[in-house]
């Protein structure tokens, strides 16, 4: 079906110059778009929404039946896999609590309960089957107790997430963090969990992260600054008023940001410093309430490091001493200074040591390596022990919740490309592997009917990009096949093949799916991030062409059949690659673009400028302002044929502010000489992770399936 498209809005222009850093001027005449409280930029906003909803009103019934596949493949009623919390001796009455969710049809956000743990049960191996397995969600225990409702929570609002429960160690209390705008900034608020009623204490502006001391009297929380920068962390003690809480810690130096947690073992409450090349931890006396923090090791440019605790000693994950890939010291915790750093399992090039979880009497490791995940369960004494062997080429898998520090049990989740997310308990005495829970599919999924595999596309510099690649078995590789190519590569985060119901609409249809493993992202180790990032970061975009263009060279998928996709750093991915190579494919979706680099790395009062130039670089230096603008997508938006393009936005997101994709559309309008439709689709009262509720968030998939299924011809 031919879709003619509405006229759409014209943004105004208005005269606005920017003076870059060498001195050149640029006119930026979208520039007014930054103005949330002009009644104009909410108006022109809401008239790129109208204008979308009526291009997509042809496309209505396809939305709504992919609406309703992925509705239909989701088992609406479920529960999760239950956590369990050891009983404490120190707390009397504590027999241990079995965590779960559960959601209900036809409601859109979690339950989140708890039951008794079986008497004496301090291991999950040790629980009885029905126990361990998640509880049946139709029928919930009698002994099961409610905890935090999110969905009353969330009736008197359009938005709603918890960024965070933590719950006390005496298990009486939860401190709960609550965003109703989609702002990411929380209001902290204290739950008795034996009653369900809220005490007094309130927390009214926090940044992510909540620690309780052992007291179960006195957390740790966050407080971010004007740029969104978490600078601040303030002790809180029940029972007190929130202007009485105790500044412990603000960092000064604008390129950080604070974080707060503890130890596996419960001995530390732990804050922790980090700039994107840089960490400084600090460590509190969990037992003491009135504890000062102590620094472990000083913060040295360019020198990270990660810290779990056993015993006499603290484990550092650390890239000290020229080990790029990371390796894991040991340091004696009465002395954690550098110089007392002594390696327990050696830098090996080529496998990125990305975590290491230590627990009694095991050490588990988290490494990746040729662009796939691994488990390597050691001695935690010396270091060695074995990686878990997986039975797919294209897979993922990473340690889950487990009960406790004294486990002789490794929980960890597993998925693939055709594999739901399955969580599986492995006895580490015996070696047998236990599924807890299988994510289900309804509606008969056979996933024998689909196969996935790697490939290998040649870079401009020769260099080999992964990419995982999933279709239906019956699909040839005739070179006329429709595909959707998926790419992020910022901030050294791996896009793992995982599964995804909602793609079956796509895999149903024919259509290929692949993930570009291209540099910038953290696949192939840091060096691969490295390659990808500051002056070498055209590599994540000259990459990305080269995977579409492999693509259609091996007769994978047609070129006029292809469609791309990215968000936030992603959507700079996207926005590049099609300035490179407008012919690049048939449609392209962009969510939450970052791609006005230049502009918003020359403002420092932007959310989270500073921080990111040590992902992007500081514009103030020439040799970093040539690069950013030979790469940002509103500064080199060509006159060309731009293929089909859905971008999204959000007007309250804090990490890529609205205005960028609304200029970027508004530019592309006036400047690209033909093509398909753009299309720009604002959320009024959301953020950086679109609208909130599951059903929502549901047909905002559904509507990004039908624009791609439309214009890959494959409805």
């Amino acid at each position: 079906m031919h879709v003619t498209e509405p006229t759409p809005p014209g943004a105004e222009q208005r005269p606005h110059t920017l003076t870059r850093a060498d001195g050149s001027t640029v006119e930026d005449p979208w520039y007014w778009l930054r103005d949330r409280d002009d009644d104009a930029t909410i108006s022109y906003l809401e008239a790129e929404n109208t204008h979308t909803a009526a291009v997509f009103e042809p496309l209505r019934d396809l939305q709504d039946r992919l609406f309703e596949e992925i509705k239909g493949r989701v088992q609406e009623t479920d529960a999760s896999a239950p956590m369990l919390v050891p009983p404490r001796p120190d707390h009397d009455g504590d027999t241990g609590w079995l965590y779960y969710r559960r959601t209900l049809e036809g409601q859109q956000y979690p339950i989140h309960c708890r039951r008794p743990a079986p008497e004496g049960i301090t291991d999950l191996r040790r629980l009885p089957g029905e126990d361990r397995r998640p509880v049946d969600p139709l029928t919930p225990p009698d002994d099961e107790v409610v905890l935090l409702d999110e969905n009353a929570e969330a009736a008197d609002h359009d938005y709603f997430r918890l960024g965070g429960f933590a719950v006390s160690p005496d298990q009486r209390l939860a401190a709960e963090a609550v965003d109703t705008n989609g702002s990411e900034v929380f209001r902290i608020r204290v739950r008795d969990l034996r009653t369900g009623e809220l005490l007094d204490d309130e927390i009214p502006r926090a940044a992510y992260g909540i620690v309780w001391f052992e007291d179960s009297a006195t957390f740790l929380y966050t407080v971010p600054d004007d740029a969104w920068r978490p600078y601040q962390v303030w002790r809180h003690t029940l029972g007190t008023a929130h202007d009485a809480d105790v500044l412990l810690y603000e960092e000064a130096d604008e390129r950080f940001w604070l974080g707060v947690g503890r130890t596996r073992s419960r001995r530390f409450v732990a804050i922790q410093a980090g700039s994107k090349v840089t960490s400084e931890w600090r460590l509190l006396d969990a037992t003491d309430p009135a504890a000062e923090p102590e620094l472990v090791a000083e913060r040295d440019h360019g020198v990270e490091y990660d810290l779990d605790h056993r015993g006499d000693l603290l484990y550092l994950v650390t890239n000290a001493d020229g080990a790029v890939d990371f390796k894991l010291c040991v340091a004696p915790v009465a002395t954690p200074q550098r110089q007392h750093w002594i390696d327990l399992v050696a830098h090996r090039p080529g496998v990125r040591l990305e975590a290491a979880d230590v627990f009694a009497d095991q050490l588990i490791l988290s490494e990746r390596t040729a662009a796939r995940t691994q488990i390597r369960v050691c001695d935690p004494a010396t270091g060695e022990g074995e990686v878990l062997p997986m039975d797919e080429e294209v897979y993922a898998a990473g340690l889950a919740s487990s009960a406790g520090f004294d486990t002789r049990t490794l929980r960890y989740v597993y998925t693939s490309l055709t594999t739901p997310m399955q969580v599986v308990d492995l006895d580490l005495d015996t070696g047998e592997r236990v599924l807890i829970k299988e994510q289900p599919i309804r509606g008969g999924y056979d996933r024998d009917r689909f196969v996935s595999w790697r490939e290998w596309a040649t870079a401009a510099d020769g260099t080999q990009v992964p990419i995982s690649l999933v279709r239906r078995a019956d699909v040839p590789l005739d070179g006329a096949a429709p595909c959707l190519l998926y790419g992020y590569g910022s901030y050294e985060i791996s896009i793992d093949p995982t599964f995804s119901s909602a793609r079956l609409s796509l895999l149903e249809r024919g259509v290929i799916f692949a993930i570009a493993h291209v540099r910038g992202g953290g696949e192939m180790g840091r060096g691969w991030y490295e390659d990808g990032k500051f002056l070498a970061k055209p590599n994540t975009f000259s990459d990305f062409v080269a995977c579409a263009d492999h693509l259609v060279e091996q007769q994978i998928a047609a070129r006029d059949r292809l469609a791309i996709r990215g968000g936030s750093a992603g959507g700079l991915l996207i926005g590049a690659a099609l300035n490179l190579r407008p012919d690049l494919c048939a449609a392209a979706v962009a969510e939450v673009p970052f791609v006005d680099v230049v502009t918003t790395m020359s403002d420092p009062s932007i959310p989270l400028t500073v921080i990111e130039y040590d992902e992007w670089g500081n514009p103030q230096d020439l040799d970093y302002l040539e690069v950013i603008r030979s790469y940002s997508p509103y500064d080199n938006v060509r006159a060309a044929d731009y293929p089909a393009l859905l971008v999204t936005a959000g007007l309250n997101d804090p990490r890529v502010q609205y205005w960028e994709p609304a200029k970027w559309v508004a530019k592309l309008r006036t400047t690209a000489t033909g093509g398909g439709p753009i299309l720009l689709r604002t959320e009024l009262g959301a953020g950086h992770g679109g609208r909130s509720g599951r059903y929502d968030a549901w047909k905002d998939e559904a509507e990004v399936l039908a624009f791609v299924l439309h214009h890959v011809g494959a409805r």
